[in-house]
């Protein structure tokens, strides 16, 4: 190096030192964060030009015209070495210089359609402007003060504004000011035609009145409520009977009630058929009821007659050979006739009706010998089937009560009271010294005969309510229409368990008891569903076999006959019993 290159840098650095000293002699240094540290800042002395090339070693972020001018400050800088302005300080922040940046990008957004600036609006206000635009085109301009509305104040039909008085649409109407004149003081009794705060203006009109017939109607209807409502006890309803058929006594001085022998069967045996076939097609139609069939029971042991009861309030007895007549009609309820029940001779039967009166009948004279009523509605009636128990007989009631009635006395003399809803069944098993009951509340109890508390319960979350329950003809299985669409099957005898290996499914059955029963060798199992149609399943797989459109509605009832190896009874809520072979 050259003795003049050696002395430029010992002057420069000689120059730079005492720079450097000056200024750390004159600069306070100064914490950012502090705002009373910054209010007693001393004004700095002019810095030397050369000292330029020591605020450029300051980090590489800051620009240098912004250092030079003094009108930015890198933001990452944690003291300054010189006094910057207030504006200086709080500039706002600049980054690198984005080259995708576009218009719409620079405008701060916090909407979909740009930037909205916070107001401090009450909700109902604005709901309230928002109505009255859409509805009278009118509202009031959001930028004019409130409190001095005029004209010039409303946007949009400003002429409609005028007109309604810048009403909006929760004022519309008169108003209150207008419709109370006062006349003297502001008491409320000095207003016109004010009777109080609930009562109305005299010159207000009256509601629009009936006319004369609707008037009529009206007080028929209350009337009908009022008599309804009285709990007066209601007269049994007047009992009759009509025979039609043309003697009532055959030339040997038999009625009708005499098993016929003529038929090609035996139906005095009580031996069910060896093997049993599928119904094929309909042979039959006994029609007569007026309304839908709600059940059907044969004649015990020989099946010779049947019994159906209807929805039109009457009980009919038909042929079930020959020449398969109506022979009998019984007339004395008031309302649908609900269930029907033979005693073992066949000679005298119950009925239970809506009118919830329970009625027993002379089969043969079709004379009422005695009512029975608890002022509840029976849903299912069984006598007892025990030889000496034939003057007692059991109903369930709408009340969840299971009620025994003595038919000499025609007392209640026994009660069982456990379930939690009305009572759809009784069904006896295990030699008549049991019975089984169901319910609404989807539960099947089991009782000894004249004991009250049930002694098996059985009840689980996934059970529904099985309003039909048929025995089978060996005694020993259940059959239960289950409200899921599927027949179960409980063992009679002892423990009552679901067989689960034998459940029928395959129709739909759901809402309506639509009745069930096994054919006379137990080979197959029939029901009707709510569509009418005849279902057939064999025991043994639980195949669904056959089926059958029986009826044009539901199909309440299937009955196969215990003396005949393929005939079965069907009847339905179109009125019709249909014999099917």
């Amino acid at each position: 190096m050259s003795a003049t290159a050696a002395s430029l840098v010992s002057y420069g650095s000689d120059s730079d030192s005492e720079n450097e000293s000056n200024l750390n002699t004159d600069v306070e240094k100064v914490d950012l964060a502090d705002p009373d540290a910054m209010a007693h800042l001393k004004p700095l002395k002019s810095i030397p030009t050369m000292s330029v090339a020591v605020l450029n070693s300051a980090p590489e972020v800051a620009v240098k015209e912004a250092v030079e001018t003094g009108t930015h400050l890198d933001p990452s800088l944690k003291e300054v070495t010189y006094n910057p302005t207030f504006e200086t300080m709080f500039a706002p922040e600049f980054g690198p210089i984005n080259p995708f940046k576009s218009q719409q990008m620079a405008a701060p957004r916090n909407m979909l359609s740009g930037y909205a600036e916070p107001a401090h609006l009450n909700d109902f206000m604005f709901e309230q402007q928002r109505r009255t635009f859409s509805t009278y085109g009118y509202a009031l301009d959001p930028s004019v003060d409130t409190h001095q509305v005029s004209c010039s104040s409303y946007i949009g039909a400003v002429d409609e504004a005028e007109k309604n008085k810048g009403l909006t649409v929760f004022e519309s109407g008169q108003k209150k000011s207008e419709k109370r004149k006062k006349i003297k003081g502001g008491e409320a009794g000095e207003i016109d035609n004010f009777l109080g705060p609930w009562a109305k203006y005299i010159d207000e009109k009256d509601g629009a009145k009936p006319s004369e017939e609707e008037q009529k109607e009206l007080d028929e209807i209350i009337a009908k409520r009022q008599k309804k409502g009285k709990n007066e006890e209601d007269a049994p309803a007047e009992e009759k009977t009509i025979l039609h058929v043309k003697d009532m006594y055959d030339y040997q001085g038999r009625s009708y009630l005499h098993v016929p022998q003529d038929v090609g069967i035996n139906l005095r045996s009580a031996d069910a058929p060896d093997k049993c076939y599928l119904p094929k097609k309909q042979i039959h139609v006994w029609s007569g009821h007026t309304k839908g069939v709600s059940a059907i029971r044969l004649f015990p042991s020989s099946g010779h007659l049947l019994l159906s009861s209807s929805m039109d309030c009457k009980i009919k007895l038909w042929e079930v050979y020959g020449e398969r007549r109506c022979i009998r009609t019984f007339i004395g309820h008031s309302k649908a006739v609900r269930d029907i029940c033979f005693n073992n001779t066949g000679t005298q039967f119950l009925s239970a009706a809506y009118d919830r009166y329970l009625k027993l009948w002379d089969t043969e004279t079709g004379q009422c010998i005695s009512r029975f009523t608890n002022r509840k509605v029976p849903y299912c009636v069984k006598f007892n089937p025990d030889e000496d128990k034939q003057s007692l007989f059991v109903a369930g009631m709408s009340d969840k009560k299971i009620v025994q009635w003595d038919i000499r006395t025609g007392e209640v003399v026994q009660e069982y009271d456990r379930h939690l809803g009305a009572v759809n069944t009784i069904t006896f098993v295990d030699e008549n010294r049991r019975f089984v009951s169901t319910s609404d509340d989807k539960s099947l109890r089991v009782w000894e005969w004249d004991i009250p508390v049930d002694f098996k319960y059985i009840a689980e979350p996934s059970m529904h309510s099985m309003p039909a329950v048929t025995l089978s003809p060996n005694g020993k299985w259940l059959a239960c229409q289950s409200m899921d669409n599927q027949i179960l099957i409980f063992g009679a005898q002892n423990r009552f368990r679901l067989n689960k290996k034998k459940v029928f499914k395959g129709h739909m059955v759901a809402g309506y008891a639509c009745q069930v029963d096994f054919s006379p060798d137990m080979s197959y199992v029939v029901s009707g569903d709510a569509d009418g149609k005849l279902n057939i399943w064999d025991w043994k797989t639980t195949k669904l076999y056959h089926r059958i459109k029986a009826h044009d509605k539901v199909c309440i009832s299937a009955l196969w006959h215990p003396h005949e190896t393929s005939k079965v009874i069907t009847c339905g809520w179109d009125g019709q019993i249909k014999l099917w072979d």
